[in-house]
């Protein structure tokens, strides 16, 4: 390596590793402050003393009715909206990869300007109450089920597969479906891995929809259950109904958003070691065409 190439490695080595520590410093206070003294966290900061942890923040957050409906709404919203996203984005990407597809230039037209416009949150919304599906699930499912970004990569991802798959699928009289589904698709598994990964992040930490189009409080995803206490400072009922104490309640107040922050990344924490290497498989698709 020249000395110009040794400097620049050492340089972005050291930012590499202020971009890690910026990153695992945060996670470590709010793992450590769930578990602090709600007196001591507000009067010391951290501490590392075992004798200043209490488990008070997740024995009220556990034993909160919302928080688990909350959890169950945002897992099946999750889930379906990841499933119904990848599985439209996949039959859009195939005929838009197809040279052959009449009208392929216009469509990808239509798809890249909505990337840059749209109707707005008045005639979304009364067009979603026209549809008769505010207060449902398929308020937050629908409308952003189809990504034409997600579909332009796998577009790309299609496009790079080679033609002589289809060639030989034709030759043994398979369809489209056919090789869609037995062919395509089997040989896909990074790219819908990385898809299933980034979809269900985003609608798990999506709480905006929600917020407009849900009004049951029992239909209500865990991030709006958090966003009250989180932004608003609200804990639910029954959290500290029996702190009489204004400080005490404000204290308990500060603890339960880290340990609420913690639950509700547990998912997001479970996934991402099995989905890790799909991850570094997919991670490059669509860098390189031809």
């Amino acid at each position: 390596m020249s000395k110009f190439d040794r400097t620049f490695t050492i340089i972005g080595n050291l930012l590499l590793a202020l971009f890690v520590i910026a990153i695992i410093v945060p996670m470590v206070y709010i793992v450590i402050a769930s578990f602090m003294n709600p007196v001591t966290l507000q009067n010391s900061g951290i501490s590392f003393h075992l004798k200043d942890w209490t488990l008070t923040a997740y024995k009220r957050v556990m034993s909160n009715k919302m928080i688990w409906v909350g959890f169950g709404n945002a897992i099946l919203y999750s889930g379906v909206f990841t499933l119904v996203s990848v599985f439209v984005t996949l039959l859009c990407a195939y005929p838009m990869s197809r040279a052959d597809f009449r009208g392929r230039k216009f469509f990808n037209l239509i798809f890249v300007i909505t990337m840059f416009f749209n109707g707005g949150l008045i005639p979304t919304y009364l067009l979603i109450s026209n549809l008769g599906l505010v207060d449902s699930m398929w308020a937050l499912i629908l409308p952003g089920a189809f990504s034409v970004w997600n579909m332009i990569i796998a577009r790309t991802y299609f496009g790079n597969l080679p033609k002589e798959l289809r060639e030989a699928a034709e030759v043994d009289g398979a369809d489209d479906l056919t090789y869609f589904f037995k062919i395509l698709i089997p040989l896909s598994k990074p790219l819908i891995m990385v898809l299933v990964l980034w979809v269900f992040v985003g609608m798990w930490n999506s709480y905006f929809d929600a917020m407009i189009y849900l009004n049951s409080e029992s239909k209500q995803p865990l991030q709006l259950v958090l966003r009250a206490i989180l932004i608003q400072s609200q804990p639910q009922p029954g959290m500290i109904s029996d702190m009489q104490s204004t400080a005490a309640r404000a204290q308990l107040a500060e603890l339960l958003k880290y340990a609420t922050i913690i639950i509700s990344s547990i998912p997001l924490f479970i996934m991402y070691p099995f989905f890790q290497k799909y991850f570094e498989d997919g991670i490059m698709i669509g860098s390189v065409k031809g």
